[in-house]
């Protein structure tokens, strides 16, 4: 039990020697009681490894009870044999052997932890380094896509311009072109105009000259006649 065992029932968890265990004891006492075994892994060189190697062996509640491994064999060896034995034999058994156990479990524990929480950090670091590129991205793109609108403004804008000019410049040359032929026209009206007048005149005067000569020649042949009459009288 993670909220009741003492520092010594601690250590015969594996991978748990009197370092993590007197700091399983000391978050214990700080932040109370654990309320998820998953709490181990707040624990100061507790990490996932050692975790899940004592998960199987440690709850929350009940009673602890150590291996019966350590506690069954000094008993039998106590009363089978001779009390000078019983005292030589079980010492170096109980001491020596729990104590290089938990040393060789406990060990490669902390590497193991030490290995864990860099790769933790160095993905940490990575994934902070790719938001980071992320974001950056983003404002690059964002950017770049109000570049683009802004040079596709410039372009329409200047597009529209131009085909303003041109519009105004074919409009007044229209214009141009409409006022020169309706100059044109009136000129070629008003010189027709004048040579019908002429040739009325020219009309006019043949008529006059016509008659002139038809008057003439009646006069002539008047004259002509009284002359002719006055040369008879003088005959008779």
């Amino acid at each position: 039990n993670i909220n009741s065992a003492t520092k010594e029932q601690l250590e015969s968890l594996d991978g748990i020697g009197p370092v993590k265990a007197q700091a399983i004891i000391d978050h214990r006492k700080k932040n109370g009681p654990f309320k998820r075994l998953e709490e181990l892994k707040n624990v100061d060189g507790v990490g996932e490894v050692t975790f899940e190697k004592i998960r199987k062996d440690v709850s929350l509640t009940g009673t602890t009870t150590l291996p019966a491994k350590a506690e069954a064999k000094p008993a039998p060896k106590a009363e089978a044999k001779p009390a000078p034995k019983a005292e030589a034999k079980p010492a170096p058994k109980a001491e020596a052997k729990p104590a290089p156990k938990a040393d060789a479990k406990s060990a490669p524990a902390p590497k193991a932890d030490a290995k864990m929480k860099a790769d933790d950090k160095k993905a940490e670091a990575k994934a902070a380094a790719d938001e980071k590129k992320a974001k950056a991205d983003e404002k690059k793109a964002k950017a770049q896509a109000a570049a683009e609108e802004k040079k596709a403004k410039a372009t329409a804008d200047a597009d529209e311009k131009k085909a303003k000019a041109k519009a105004d410049a074919d409009q007044k040359k229209a214009k141009a072109k409409a006022d020169a032929d309706a100059k044109k026209a009136k000129s070629e009206a008003t010189a027709d105009a004048k040579k019908v007048k002429a040739d009325a005149g020219a009309k006019a005067d043949a008529k006059d000259a016509k008659a002139d000569e038809k008057r003439a020649k009646a006069k002539a042949d008047a004259e002509a006649k009284k002359d002719a009459k006055k040369e008879e009288e003088k005959k008779k």
